[in-house]
């Protein structure tokens, strides 16, 4: 039989051309399933090629997410992808890495060793992370006032400029968000601004390990010191959480002196974001205790579920075990020296553009990618004689497909507008040469022409 005889003519089925299909000939379905269905590979290119609208990873430098990852990564996540992390009858040794997981952590950030298994646990990234660790912070608070005969409706948190995550987790879980204004020429909370914010109501305060704005390291031990001064004045006992959504997987290896960790019996509880530069694909994040009774019992539910027993602590139920997966075999592939290098490679080459951007003349730098997380962070040294906003800037670099943030600094500096670009694994010198070089045109377009208003690039975290 030939061929052209296996099939009807235009018919949709394997031997019809992707583009000559029924499906390629019309607008995609948006708001009702079709009645028909379509062959897969029709299916695939069709989305495969709407998504070529999307932005380029390699060149979102605002994204502080994972972008790039090695095949073998790759294999694991789809070896993965049906395996249910809450399921741990059914995939015990899922549920055991994750454990080893959180028992690495804990050692890295130098908890207290009680025994084989660490306080912790995954969850689906930093955000859900600080989420469990502020409802940990709330019910101790609140056991303890209760203990004490006092009210428990009035629980703040205090911070400085945050995540919009602390946002959320204080109108979700009713507690005053009591978040420190920035001084002139600060860029997070410092010490001495305490004193006037935190009370018996306080159920903690949030130090940030790589501030989201500028990139850098709150002074997190300054802040238990000063947090133990206001318990020796007052009474006042203030827990101390710490947000290393970024600066937890770069200060133990780049930054092994600076105490920040469970070093600090101030600190009670740390998250991060394994997706970001704990290097891991997108969708696993990690908070851990320093010690067991830090996590309240009342918050570990005991699930009866497909033949186990088991007890969970998350804002979410089903989720796939191919990113714990992924984490571990980061661990066990790169090592403490393999982590140093690769994040020692960003920050020389966040060195590299911070230099760069210094000789360009417009700009002031504010951060130089050094002692903090590999990024760079500036502002126009003269917005009103400058002849156009690093918001022109941004979109001009849009159209060469970069894509840098341009965004104000949180309340009591927001008329200082900044850039920041972050630099991660898979980003390499040559590439952030190209963006210098696209740069420089772009300025030298900008100077010599007439920059539109109309266009403003929004913040990504």
């Amino acid at each position: 039989m030939a061929l052209h005889e296996m099939k009807t003519p235009g018919a949709d089925d394997a031997y019809t051309d992707v583009f000559a299909s029924a499906l390629s000939e019309d607008v995609l379905p948006k708001n009702r399933i079709p009645t028909e269905h379509a062959p897969p590979n029709v299916v695939y290119s069709m989305i495969h090629n709407e998504l070529l609208l999307d932005g380029n990873a390699a060149q979102n430098l605002a994204t502080f997410c994972t972008t790039w990852s090695e095949p073998e990564v790759h294999r694991l996540m789809v070896e993965c992808f049906d395996k249910n992390m809450i399921d741990k009858d059914e995939y015990p040794q899922t549920a055991e890495i994750e454990s080893r997981c959180v028992n690495i952590l804990a050692d890295l950030w130098h908890a207290p060793s009680e025994g084989p298994s660490a306080a912790g646990c995954s969850t689906t990234g930093s955000s859900e992370a600080a989420m469990l660790g502020g409802l940990a912070l709330k019910w101790r608070w609140r056991e303890r006032r209760r203990s004490e005969g006092k009210p428990t409706d009035r629980p703040n948190l205090v911070c400085g400029p945050v995540q919009v995550c602390w946002e959320k987790f204080a109108r979700y879980f009713d507690v005053e968000l009591r978040q420190i204004p920035l001084e002139e020429g600060a860029t997070g909370l410092l010490p001495h601004q305490l004193a006037s914010y935190v009370d018996e109501n306080t159920i903690g305060v949030v130090a940030i390990l790589g501030v989201t704005y500028s990139c850098n390291y709150e002074p997190v031990a300054d802040l238990a010191a000063e947090l133990d001064r206001i318990q020796a004045e007052t009474g006042i006992d203030v827990p101390l959480h710490v947000d290393g959504a970024s600066g937890g997987f770069i200060a133990p290896f780049l930054h092994p002196d600076v105490v920040w960790d469970f070093r600090l019996e101030r600190v009670v509880s740390i998250n991060a974001s394994g997706h970001k530069y704990g290097l891991a694909p997108l969708g696993v994040g990690w908070v851990v205790w320093r010690s067991a009774d830090q996590l309240p019992p009342e918050l570990i539910f005991k699930v009866s579920y497909l033949g186990g027993d088991m007890p969970t602590f998350a804002l979410n139920f089903s989720r796939p075990g191919g990113q714990v997966i992924a984490q571990y075999y980061l661990f066990l592939r790169l090592g403490r020296e393999g982590y140093r290098r690769v994040h020692q490679a960003c920050a020389d080459t966040a060195r590299f553009l911070a230099t760069q951007i210094e000789q360009m003349g417009p700009f002031t730098l504010l951060y130089d990618g050094q002692g903090g997380l590999p990024a760079v962070s500036y502002t126009l040294t003269d917005p009103q004689t400058a002849g156009f906003s690093l918001y022109d800037l941004s979109e001009q670099l849009r159209l060469r497909g970069w894509q840098v943030p341009s965004y104000p600094l949180p309340p009591d500096r927001e008329e200082t507008v900044i850039q920041r670009v972050l630099i991660r694994h898979g980003i390499e010198r040559d590439q952030i040469a190209l963006l210098v070089q696209d740069m420089r045109r772009c300025l030298d377009r900008l100077v010599s022409g007439t920059p539109s208003d109309a266009a403003r690039t929004g913040f990504h975290h």
